[in-house]
């Protein structure tokens, strides 16, 4: 079984910002799968399907992104899940808007998030598709740019690499090597 985790923020007011690509590509990996039976479960939106013989689980915490880690703990001891069988989609403020970024394991990056679900789950072992949102024009605060929605271009970029990235998710499910293309802006170091 694979479990695929969206992060992002519950809540109208975090609706298509920033920091909730994760969220949104879960949701269209969803749509693409025509699967609409969502529950809640271990704090957060849960949805169980099959692929083929390839069962996997869809969770979008609604525990808020600094302690996401909590929902993706509770949800990993239920399925018995290694950290392997595990990936996590986030926003990469360190990446131009519209790029994408695969690895298995590595450190959190500054994303709370990610260091949230690596102190619970004890250990960084989990693979992770990381889209780029780009970075404030001003030295304005991070917190304000990554809550707020994106200008028209961001966010064609980011719809357009959230659309390339549901392909990556269905490999993951189906135990292929994920391997994103070049014209993806691929960075897989």
């Amino acid at each position: 079984m694979k479990l695929i985790v969206g992060l992002g923020n519950p809540g109208a007011q975090y609706k298509n910002t920033l920091h909730n690509v994760g969220f949104q590509l879960v949701d269209l990996l969803a749509e693409d799968l025509r699967e609409t039976q969502w529950q809640q479960k271990f704090k957060g939106d849960l949805l169980q399907g099959r692929l083929g013989d390839k069962p996997y689980v869809l969770l979008k915490p609604l525990t808020y992104m600094n302690i996401s880690g909590e929902s993706v703990l509770a949800c990993k001891q239920f399925y018995k899940l290694e950290l392997e069988d595990i990936l996590v989609v986030s926003d990469d403020i360190d990446r131009s808007a519209g790029t994408l970024r695969y690895r298995v394991s590595g450190g959190h990056g500054g994303h709370n998030g990610l260091r949230s679900i690596i102190q619970q789950c004890g250990g960084s072992n989990f693979h992770r598709i990381k889209i780029g949102i780009g970075r404030p024009f001003s030295s304005g605060n991070v917190a304000n740019y990554v809550l707020s929605k994106p200008s028209v271009e961001t966010r064609i970029e980011i719809e357009a690499a959230l659309e390339r990235s549901v392909k990556y998710l269905i490999d993951f499910i189906k135990e292929k090597t994920i391997q994103i293309k070049p014209m993806d802006h691929n960075s897989t170091e």
